[in-house]
């Protein structure tokens, strides 16, 4: 195995594959080394296009990062539209086994959730997951569980939108074959506006609870359970096309090796997933300045482009209005792991949406409904993205991280480790391991595993996290708390 990947042909650093000493310093697996002298202020070039400029001069062998590079990132940009096309051929759908929905939507889980509408009553709704599991397994459901958040209340204008919203979206997902939404009495949140949010044509999954209206809130729980678990029990697996799959793409502790080996393992199965009729969904905004270009021209439409540039745009405008730089979105362990920059974070990042053209671009809380790629407005943060996923309408997340992690959305959630040692270290986290790549492996191979993988989840295997027993949530917070 070579020590050192040039990526590009145009690259003037390479990619430690593991541990190399050179000009007596150690140059950890997943860091840069300069492959020849750059001056300061010359470009540091990396999947053949800048990652940042050199802040100081660099020997060549010298180990670059952050003590000697810096982003070139600021405010907003003025981006031209230069379409091009990337026609991947059509092939036939693989089959699984799923859930078809009175809205003709397909949930690959038939799961009773139990929503908070306000924060405050996080531990009753725990109270009834723990008291309803016995009758969800009578029933013949997949689980039931619910997902605390601290919001509904004490919130204005976007917040409590964006909270009303996500729940909403939530309440209405296939994966969810029943749903309790459970009120306090008194919030911001108020039922009959939520019920304005949902409309009517989900009356027949959904049951409200209001704590206040009730002496013994449990009892009457169990009660609307019981129905709920009933009505969920009349739904069977039957055999669906892959073109009803919506996968969502992710990635959280990212280190040097992301942008090799998950990453791209996980765009070629965007691809594929694409090319069967199917949707993916790219989101992490932030994290896609500095390497937006190629998708923006990938954009369908000119309209498709407009709005994916704003967006991203409006994000950088965010940052700024908080007082905070466009390009602080490094993690320590992302640093730790090989990453310098923000741009060099993002050219990683966005080789998860493979080459594909977008179909749709979704503000948050948006669902998609466009077949094909789409980007969705979210940030970077693991919990805050892989939920709006589950809300656009994400049966799965893909994950991929060099680091590792436990969180898990309100959706299976499949982990993919960028490199050997987390995967070892970390079985009862990892489901595929892509460091094999970085040691010779073919990634068609690793992707072809990985579609494989996904194809059982969807079909009622549990993911690691799911074996963990791990569901998260969490909602967006952009203005103040009363």
């Amino acid at each position: 195995m070579d020590k050192l990947l040039r990526i590009h042909p145009n690259d003037n650093v390479a990619v430690a594959l593991e541990d190399i000493k050179s000009n007596e310093e150690t140059i950890k697996r997943g860091h840069k080394m300069a492959l020849c002298d750059i001056k300061t202020g010359e470009q540091i070039i990396k999947y053949g296009h800048s990652i940042g400029h050199a802040s100081c001069d660099i020997k060549k062998g010298s180990w670059v990062h952050s003590h000697n590079m810096v982003t070139n990132l600021s405010a907003g940009l003025s981006y031209v539209y230069e379409p091009y096309s990337v026609n991947l051929s059509e092939i036939p759908a693989a089959k699984f086994m799923g859930y078809k929905r009175p809205d003709n939507r397909v949930g690959i889980r038939n799961e009773l959730w139990i929503i908070p509408l306000v924060g405050c009553v996080n531990d009753v709704c725990k109270e009834i997951e723990s008291r309803s599991k016995a009758i969800a397994l009578e029933y013949g459901l997949d689980g039931v569980y619910h997902f605390p958040h601290p919001y509904g209340c004490s919130q204005l204008g976007d917040d409590m939108k964006d909270t009303r919203t996500i729940l909403s979206d939530l309440c209405k997902h296939p994966n969810a074959g029943a749903v309790l939404c459970v009120a306090l009495g008194c919030e911001n949140n108020t039922l009959e506006e939520f019920k304005a949010e949902l409309g009517t044509e989900y009356n027949d999954k959904i049951r409200f609870m209001v704590c206040q209206d009730e002496s013994d809130e449990l009892e009457t729980a169990a009660k609307l359970v019981e129905e709920l678990c009933e009505y969920a029990s009349k739904f069977k697996r039957t055999q669906c096309d892959a073109s009803d799959l919506v996968i969502g793409l992710k990635c959280g502790g990212s280190d040097g090796l992301s942008g090799i080996t998950a990453n791209p393992t996980v765009g070629r199965f965007s691809d594929k997933l694409v090319a069967m009729g199917g949707t993916t969904i790219l989101t992490e905004i932030p994290e896609m300045f500095g390497a937006e270009t190629d998708l923006l021209n990938r954009c369908k439409t000119k309209e498709l482009f407009d709005k994916a540039s704003k967006m991203i745009n409006d994000f950088k405008d965010y940052f700024i209005s908080h007082g905070q730089p466009v390009g602080e979105n490094p993690s320590p362990g992302n640093k730790e792991g090989g990453i310098t920059t923000l741009e060099d974070k993002s050219s990683g990042c966005v080789q998860k949406g493979g080459i594909a053209n977008v179909n749709g671009v979704l503000f948050y809380g948006e669902r998609a409904a466009n077949k094909g790629l789409n980007m969705l407005c979210a940030p970077g943060n693991d919990l805050v993205s892989s939920t709006a996923l589950a809300a656009a309408g994400a049966q799965i997340v893909l994950f991929t991280t060099g680091r590792g992690t436990p969180f898990s959305a309100p959706v299976p959630t499949i982990k993919i480790s960028t490199n050997n040692e987390l995967y070892n270290k970390k079985q009862n986290w990892i489901d595929i391991n892509s460091g094999e790549i970085a040691e010779g492996k073919d990634i068609d191979l690793v992707a072809e595993e990985l579609f494989n993988y996904v194809i059982n989840v969807a079909s009622g295997n549990k993911t690691k996290s799911e074996r963990n027993n791990q569901h998260g949530l969490a909602i967006w917070k952009n203005g103040v708390t009363l």
